[in-house]
């Protein structure tokens, strides 16, 4: 206990060096008055499930926060309905051990050169925000305590010249007890949408296969694909992609593959705000980060459903295109929307399914007739 209490006094000090602060401290070191100013566009809020107030959606990992992770996972962090600062509920974290600090963090999509305002309000001792990541360190924002109220903790960063994400943190510290958090806020230009694509504009005769869900998996389909060296586009949903990574990662072993976004529980996105939108497209981008090292940049929307909310929610988890497609191989079928034959650029829908095989052959085999080679879809959108 003594070391950990060496290390709260030390980090103290030093927080307090780096932000001025001879006080609980309720914001963090301004950017410089050279820094760029924000980019045009009206100022947002760009966290995702700021007030803890969305449900998790359908297939959700038990007891997940939405929009959050949570390094203790459900045995440290909870949405409650005891006492929040606004609305109905707020996140309170119980560290478990003595080696945590409780923290919960999330992705956020910003843009570079760009000055953001990030906020939260939080009750308990010891309580950090700050944001990693953006090109340009600035110290957390942290209070000793809040004498049992809310208080709000405010830090501004600008990023760097190469930021297109960021990591906004909120943590306590170590043997320091429960704290809550609740109206987190980052606020600044939003990203300009997603565009939506159903082909790729190419002249190259190439065809891009993709593949959605996840349930089937079947040995015949990962032979196939070894076997005729097959780019592959997936895209999983999280639980299945969860329940057998190793599979996905061998059927996208072939350079050109990767594995994408596809939402977190394959609602009809159309019938959702934009706030739970994007819920379904960040958790999933994170899982699928999470499970194979590289974040998503494209998003497949559910049925093809998808409205302008859909795009904003794809840019607001830093994912640029919003992906159909404009031919059907699944379960049988051999559906072209277009007149003649597959063309340069088509992006063909498959999903895994105990066809998947024999659809993989008939697509093969169309594209062959049309003088296309099966290409990784990433490769060409940039």
């Amino acid at each position: 206990m003594s070391t950990r209490l060496s290390a709260l006094a030390a980090s103290v000090t030093l927080l307090t060096g780096l932000t001025g602060l001879t006080a609980p401290a309720a914001s963090a070191d301004q950017p410089p008055a050279s820094a760029p100013a924000p980019a045009g566009g009206p100022v947002v809020n760009l966290a995702t499930n700021p007030g803890f107030e969305l449900p998790a959606p359908n297939l959700a990992d038990w007891g997940s926060i939405p929009g959050w992770t949570c390094t203790g996972g459900p045995a440290e962090a909870a949405v409650t309905t005891a006492a929040p600062h606004t609305g109905t509920s707020a996140l309170t974290v119980t560290p478990a051990g003595a080696d945590s600090t409780g923290e919960c963090a999330q992705t956020v999509a910003v843009q570079p050169n760009t000055t953001y305002t990030a906020s939260a309000w939080v009750r308990g001792s010891f309580v950090h925000l700050g944001a990693t990541g953006t090109g340009n360190d600035v110290a957390p924002a942290w209070t000793e305590t809040t004498g049992g109220g809310w208080q709000q903790l405010t830090t501004r960063f600008t990023t760097g010249p190469n930021a297109r994400s960021i990591r906004l943190y909120v943590h306590g510290w170590y043997q320091q007890g429960p704290f809550s958090v609740d109206d987190v806020h980052v606020d600044g230009p939003a990203p300009a949408p997603a565009v939506q694509a159903g082909s790729v504009p190419t002249t190259d005769k190439v065809v891009f296969f993709t593949v959605d869900d996840g349930w089937q998996r079947t040995p015949e389909a990962e032979k196939f694909i070894a076997d005729h060296h097959l780019p592959i586009t997936a895209f999983p949903l999280p639980m299945p992609a969860g329940t057998d990574p190793g599979f996905f990662q061998r059927v996208t072993a072939v350079p050109g593959s990767s594995v994408q976004d596809h939402s977190v529980s394959h609602a009809d996105l159309s019938k959702l705000p934009l706030a739970q939108q994007q819920v379904e497209i960040c958790d999933a981008r994170d899982a699928m980060t999470r499970l194979f090292g590289t974040a998503p940049v494209l998003f497949r929307p559910p049925s093809f459903a998808w409205n302008a909310d859909t795009l904003q929610a794809a840019a607001n988890c830093g994912i640029r295109t919003v992906l159909t497609a404009d031919a059907d191989f699944s379960w049988g079928a051999a559906n072209i929307w277009h007149p003649g034959p597959l063309q340069p650029g088509d992006v063909v829908l498959m999903h895994w399914s105990d066809t998947l095989a024999t659809d993989l052959q008939r697509a093969l085999a169309a594209a062959d007739a049309a003088g296309l080679k099966p290409a990784g879809v990433v490769d060409y959108l940039h």
